[in-house]
């Protein structure tokens, strides 16, 4: 079981750090992800982490902008958010793939957390 939060009302060029609880399975042996969905479009990929944090990749129009990181002692995943647009308003999810490679398509991964709103002002 995956739950997500952090996320808030916040305007353009601030932050934010979205948090990714895992209980109920070994953290440490799934690739995490975040993806969002923004209001009338479908979910895509934003980052994902490998098991041991040793590879991170990003989507495009994030590149630069956001990190992704884990801790594996406290089944965590966070997703840390710097100069926010207003393009980034949507709702965040994580979610886990038990495969070990990254991969950024939605039905690769096997659990998903319930989503935390960002809005970002202009």
């Amino acid at each position: 079981q995956l739950q997500a939060f952090g996320g808030g009302l916040v305007q353009a060029g601030g932050s934010l750090r979205l948090s990714c609880a895992a209980s109920g399975q070994i953290f440490n042996r799934y690739v995490m992800g975040w993806f969002r969905q923004a209001v009338g479009k479908g979910r895509e990929f934003v980052a994902a982490i490998s098991r041991g944090s040793g590879s991170t990749y990003y989507a495009d129009s994030v590149k630069g902008r956001f990190t992704i990181s884990r801790d594996n002692a406290k089944n965590t995943v966070y997703l840390q958010m710097n100069s926010l647009k207003p393009d980034d308003t949507a709702v965040y999810y994580c979610a886990a793939d038990w495969n070990p490679g990254i991969v950024t398509t939605v039905r690769a991964y096997d659990l998903w957390g319930q989503g935390t709103e960002v809005t970002v002002s202009s």
